[in-house]
């Protein structure tokens, strides 16, 4: 796939950015989606899979169900240079125009069945479990928390949390709420502590687990789930061209247009630049919608040169956003952090779907939304 006529974008990440960006781009360009899965899923909906995977089913979907007219090499990038892409099968991708969309560092299964097979096990572990442990007190780990705790009020969840206060990509006041909300639901949270889930590895084949704090104390958990925070995943991009714009937290500088370093054809959306807003997943849809209509105007005008300066004067910017954060806290309650006020409960529960926006995403991506199916799964 080395051979290029001007209009070949690689895109590089099969995320929720990069899914997208190769959906919208598909009929304008000959696109190339390198992502070591063959599918992408909806990852807001991951914490109820956990709980409830059949509800989920339709959110893991396989990038051929929406990539009808673009070409997807299932394989890792390890390596790039100004025109060719090196893959982990050994392959070479030529590209006139490049987008990196890998996110964060995450392991998963290539194949879909596997993946929702995870989710099986891990509401069989939820399910026969008297106690739960939950290291990490970011919006994962109180989501999760929150999901067992209304789920299932008479199991014993542990949340355990290295940080003086939770959820520290929101406000004091919205942490304070969200501890107050857990221990009301008789979570029990101990801040400023880590665990040392390595010793307790030696009891992994015992019915109960002692996990031991960095305090000292112990916690009898039945399994326990890490949701702290992940690399990004730019490791690969370090020894290349690119590693220059690779910043000391593994970040990558784009400008105003999501280009790297100013390069006319080289791009990056998601969790994997360094734009400074919270890292959510309806902005780095944003980041692909920016960047889809950029590289609409490029490949129009011809070539990676950028098409002149009058195409560079017309390449939409992308401004950085004060997202508003929603924290669901199970089926009904969530905490929501406004500009102009923080409040949590029944209220901010409503307003956000109880789909957590499934449908919305599956109409993006240009697939049948399945609402009547969705809402069912989801009544209470």
């Amino acid at each position: 796939m080395l051979r290029c006529d001007g209009d070949r974008v690689v895109i590089v990440g099969g995320g929720i950015a990069g899914a997208l960006l190769a959906k919208t781009l598909q009929n304008h360009a000959d696109v190339v989606l390198i992502d070591p899965k063959e599918y992408f899923e909806i990852p807001w909906a991951n914490l109820r899979a956990k709980m409830d995977p059949a509800a989920v089913a339709r959110t893991v979907i396989p990038h051929s169900e929406y990539l009808t007219q673009a070409k997807v090499v299932t394989a890792a990038a390890v390596g790039v240079d100004d025109s060719v892409v090196l893959t982990s099968a050994g392959g070479a991708v030529g590209y006139d125009f490049l987008v990196v969309a890998t996110g964060r560092e995450c392991s998963r299964p290539q194949k879909r069945e596997d993946r929702l097979q995870m989710f099986e096990h891990d509401k069989a572990r939820i399910a026969s479990a008297g106690s739960v442990l939950v290291v990490g007190g970011g919006p994962i780990g109180v989501e999760l928390a929150a999901e067992i705790v209304m789920a299932s009020p008479e199991k014993r969840v542990t949340l355990v949390h290295g940080g003086p206060r939770l959820l520290t990509v929101m406000g004091e006041k919205a942490s304070a709420k969200a501890l107050e909300w857990l221990r009301s639901k008789n979570v029990t949270v101990l801040l400023d502590q880590t665990v040392d889930l390595a010793a307790a590895a030696a009891g992994a084949n015992t019915d109960d687990k002692v996990f031991t704090t960095s305090a000292g104390e112990t916690v009898a958990a039945d399994c326990h789930f890490v949701c702290t925070g992940r690399p990004v995943a730019s490791g690969w991009l370090r020894e290349s061209f690119l590693g220059e714009h690779v910043g000391g937290d593994g970040k990558v500088a784009v400008d105003e247009h999501l280009r790297v370093g100013g390069l006319r054809n080289v791009f990056a959306i998601g969790d994997i630049t360094d734009v400074p807003e919270a890292k959510q997943g309806y902005l780095a849809q944003r980041h692909a919608m920016v960047v889809s209509r950029n590289l609409r105007l490029l490949v129009k005008a011809g070539g990676g040169d950028g098409g002149g300066s009058s195409k560079e004067r017309k390449l939409h910017r992308y401004k950085a956003s004060k997202a508003a954060i929603t924290v669901t806290l199970g089926r009904r309650d969530a905490l929501a952090e406004l500009p102009f006020m923080t409040v949590i409960g029944h209220l901010p529960g409503v307003i956000k779907p109880r789909d957590y926006f499934i449908a919305r995403t599956r109409r993006m991506m240009g697939l049948r939304t399945g609402a009547r199916y969705d809402q069912s799964m989801f009544r209470i």
